[in-house]
């Protein structure tokens, strides 16, 4: 994605900084770096953990979201990953996973949503992480690409390209 805005819409901002294993900061650190983003031309994107952050930050700045099998209950799902970990991008690398972690979760999900901003979810019934049935009853009030098969990385990202860019607008 990070490729293709950047050869099609070199105008477009492209942000995808590396968020702390601590949701309370990862969440800081996307609200202080968007705080002067107008809000008329941004949109937020996320996958799995990224998509409940986009989805929650979409909320807090009312902007649009792609949300890409977005966890509905980190803090339940991730309460069996205390520890440390591989970063996924960089196995070298790790990250401790800590039991204040899934208390910042639990106050993320319990913060009402200020507004209802459009989302696009692409839902994965495939997905072998998070079930399809709680991402579709969260996101069933946006639009929704129900996914057959597929799995938890939407293997097959490509093949639903020109409906992300057509519902970000960049076509």
């Amino acid at each position: 994605m990070a490729k293709l805005v950047r050869t099609r819409h070199p105008e477009v901002t492209w942000w995808c900084p590396q968020l702390s294993a601590s949701p309370a900061q990862a969440m800081t650190l996307l609200l202080e770096g968007t705080a002067a983003w107008p809000r008329g031309q941004m949109a937020v994107m996320g996958s799995s953990l990224g998509g409940f952050y986009a989805a929650w930050l979409s909320a807090q700045r009312g902007v649009p979201a792609v949300l890409v099998n977005p966890a509905v209950y980190p803090s339940r799902d991730l309460a069996r990953y205390i520890g440390e970990h591989p970063v996924w991008q960089d196995p070298s690398q790790s990250i401790f996973f800590e039991p204040a972690h899934v208390q910042e979760l639990k106050v993320l999900e319990s913060h009402p949503s200020p507004t209802r901003p459009a989302t696009l979810a692409l839902i994965a019934k495939g997905d072998e992480v998070l079930d399809w049935r709680e991402m579709l009853a969260r996101h069933q009030a946006g639009h929704v690409r129900l996914i057959e098969g597929s799995d938890h990385a939407l293997s097959d990202f490509d093949d639903y390209l020109p409906q992300i860019l057509e519902f970000l607008q960049l076509l």
